[in-house]
């Protein structure tokens, strides 16, 4: 079972995705966690991600792409796993699909307005050492300023403003959006209602999946 996580940025792809993963057995497939393994790993295609990186330029898809395929390969993997933040446009949905061994079975649509999408991201939080999310209001650490998984320094992104979180929404309907007419027209979209209670969203999207079944 590949499943893909669709929605706005600040939607709650990455949080509902480990929550569905323990629920079914699967790995969440994150690019931004790629990207930091890679990094450290020293590969060569670690190297690659680095180099692309030192250089202050956007990692290609086909690099993404690479990632994804040593990720899926891994045996953890071996029953599917559940994209978190790929793809972002047509073109990388066609090359995923294309992919040897995955073949996507659903699409989980985190369906939130704006607002709210506003509201969420300005009080995000980001780990410096690993990474995980908080939220000063809805998902807020013990300590302030602390990470509840490694200790690491929490901070907040510069682009976690209201004037560049509207920007990215602009950006996110023009090449995202479109992902929802062409994985609807292949009848493996659900819409879930992404605005309440993170536990009540797991809810739908567990409801969602039952339904696909």
């Amino acid at each position: 079972m590949f499943l893909v996580m669709l929605g706005a940025p600040g939607a709650g792809k990455g949080t509902q995705a480990k929550y569905l993963q323990a629920d079914l057995g699967i790995p969440q497939v994150s690019t931004g966690d790629m990207l930091r393994a890679a990094r450290k790993e020293g590969t060569e295609l670690g190297e690659r991600v680095q180099a692309v990186m030192d250089a202050g330029q956007l990692v290609s898809d086909e690099i993404i792409l690479d990632l994804i395929r040593h990720r899926v390969a891994q045996p953890d993997a071996s029953n599917g796993a559940i994209f978190d933040g790929f793809p972002r446009t047509l073109a990388q949905a066609e090359a995923l699909g294309a992919l040897d061994g995955v073949e996507i079975s659903g699409v989980l649509l985190i369906d939130v307005p704006d607002d709210f999408i506003v509201d969420r991201l300005s009080g995000r939080r980001t780990c410096r050492q690993c990474g995980t999310m908080s939220h000063v209001s809805y998902a807020p650490t013990s300590v302030e300023g602390v990470c509840d998984v490694c200790g690491g320094e929490t901070y907040q992104r510069a682009d976690d403003n209201e004037e560049s979180i509207r920007k990215r929404m602009v950006e996110y309907r023009e090449k995202t959006e479109p992902l929802v007419k062409y994985y609807s027209e292949k009848g493996v979209l659900r819409k879930i209602d992404g605005v309440g209670e993170v536990a009540d969203v797991t809810s739908r999207l567990r409801a969602a999946l039952e339904q696909r079944s």
